[in-house]
């Protein structure tokens, strides 16, 4: 595995790319693990909770999983690095410049995610990494159903 020291941000540069990379293991999105957002969050839309009605009134004809749900089991999504940063003492999440939710994920399928480096540049507070990330339903790989950019900081 190839390594990068932190704040050598010229070396960095090499992992910007506009080719994603390879699939991530893939997560089964089940309607248990809808319920418990739901009620975790307080999101309990029938969409979502209500596999009866979704069947008759959802233009999907089932329930579909919230997108912030699809969004935070992209951890859980890892695929093999192809890198390591190394050198930092923090890395911090800084946040997200774009969050879409493009499509829907139906309860019962399976997701899975790849990404990119976008950007690699140097900021006040460090090495600032912009990572997009797609999250595709299994089967419907032309179009994913999210797409995030993550901005790391290594400090």
């Amino acid at each position: 595995m190839k390594q990068y020291r932190y704040d050598d941000v010229e070396g960095m540069q090499a992992l910007v790319s506009d080719e994603f990379g390879p699939w991530s293991g893939e997560v089964e999105v089940t309607q248990e693990m809808v319920n418990q957002f739901a009620e975790l969050t307080g999101d309990d839309y029938w969409i979502h909770t209500d596999p009866e009605k979704a069947k008759t009134d959802s233009p999907f004809g089932c329930t579909v999983a919230h997108g912030f749900l699809t969004l935070v089991l992209i951890p859980k999504m890892r695929s093999e690095p192809s890198y390591e940063v190394t050198g930092f003492n923090n890395m911090l999440n800084y946040g997200s410049d774009k969050l879409r939710f493009t499509g829907v994920v139906p309860v019962g399928c399976s997701i899975r995610s790849r990404s990119r480096i976008k950007e690699v540049s140097t900021t006040s507070k460090g090495t600032k990494m912009v990572m997009e990330q797609h999250v595709h339903v299994v089967g419907q790989d032309e179009r994913p159903a999210v797409i995030y950019e993550l901005i790391f900081i290594y400090m």
